[in-house]
């Protein structure tokens, strides 16, 4: 397992790369270029740009995330060519500087979803929580003016520019079905894996985040069925997932060490974090400790293990602990301590498998 730390970039993060230097075992940051839109070639200067500030503290570019894919290619429209041609592109630069994975997703119009991005926890924290009921009977450009609430910060998914766009996009998709989207997300990588191929970079397609249908949008990575459905579509060991635990098991019923162990050599990138599900189906972030939450973190891990995992990891998103003013998700505290959890789990296990031998 390979562990690495999202960062937003300079002017972008409350998280500096001299901070986390300080977190033991992270070998390099999960980045992107935010201020590119979608569906546009990345410029090979800001590429350059963010390798030389990754050099300066001995970390590399392997996973990136993400590059967003245009809605034109999720509605297919004859306009995805274009943009898809620009994907192309940008995955041949990227693999000058080293990536070598992709993360990505194909969700409609919204990337993720929460309603409340600072919900307290008893312990006095805050996390991001989703309440399943207020969803069902708001609009959705109340959820877009709460989420952009903090003009500071960058919200990858809810880019205010694309999102002014909302009622059309809406209408758009009226058209789309899941088997539709099933056919564009096919055409989507009947064209970019041969690139990926020959540039040695692993497409890890994000689960949907909740793992179900929102505002009456298609999605269709929610659940083990259809991750298998996804990997069958383009044959290639290039096509993959990156398993969120998170954002999988906002959904009881998804079992997430069954899906390590199935798609093991498929998982380029591990996305692992812990939520707490209610009776309702309202869910909260928690800490990655197993007994906080509902999802089987330790399991999950032990499932990494036992398979011989050796792509990337990384915490995902943590509380906002001890006063930390930072991106929704995205502080240093608790996500360094979800590190060295993780850690401890796994050299655990190792220590057991020495025990075993001798």
């Amino acid at each position: 397992m390979k562990m690495v730390f999202r960062w937003y970039g300079e002017g972008n993060d409350t998280v500096t790369l001299s901070q986390i230097k300080q977190i033991p075992g992270v070998e390099g940051i999960v980045w992107a270029l935010h201020d590119v839109p979608a569906g546009e070639e990345w410029p090979m200067d800001k590429i350059l740009e963010y390798k030389n500030k990754a050099d300066a503290y001995g970390f590399h570019l392997e996973v990136v995330e993400s590059v967003n894919v245009h809605e034109d290619i999720k509605l297919g429209l004859p306009s995805r060519d274009r943009y898809i041609e620009n994907y192309k592109r940008t995955i041949e630069k990227l693999a000058k500087v080293g990536a070598k994975v992709i993360c990505y997703n194909f969700m409609p119009v919204f990337d993720w979803i929460r309603t409340d991005l600072f919900k307290e926890l008893e312990d006095g924290s805050t996390a991001l929580f989703y309440e399943k009921a207020k969803v069902a009977n708001m609009d959705p450009m109340e959820l877009v003016q709460k989420i952009n609430e903090n003009p500071n910060f960058t919200m990858p998914g809810w880019e205010p520019e694309r999102l002014k766009h909302l009622t059309s996009l809406f209408e758009a998709y009226k058209q789309v079905t899941e088997e539709d989207l099933w056919n564009h997300l096919q055409y989507f990588l009947e064209q970019i894996i041969p690139v990926c191929e020959a540039n040695d970079i692993r497409m890890a397609i994000h689960p949907d985040d909740p793992p179900w249908p929102i505002f009456g949008l298609p999605r269709i990575m929610t659940s083990q069925v259809n991750i298998r459905r996804l990997l069958k579509l383009v044959d290639s060991p290039y096509n993959g997932v990156t398993l969120c635990s998170g954002s999988l098991g906002a959904n009881p019923d998804n079992d997430i060490p069954a899906m390590v162990r199935e798609f093991a050599g498929r998982i380029p990138f591990a996305h692992i974090r812990n939520v707490r599900v209610y009776d309702n189906g309202d869910f909260i972030e928690t800490s990655h400790r197993a007994q906080d939450g509902t999802v089987d973190i330790c399991g999950i891990v032990k499932a990494y293990y036992d398979t011989g995992f050796t792509g990337y990891a990384r915490p995902d998103h943590g509380r906002h602990i001890w006063d930390e003013q930072c991106r929704a998700g995205y502080g240093l505290y608790d996500r360094a301590l979800g590190i060295m959890y993780l850690w401890g789990l796994w050299d655990s296990l190792a220590n057991l498998a020495k025990e075993a031998k001798a």
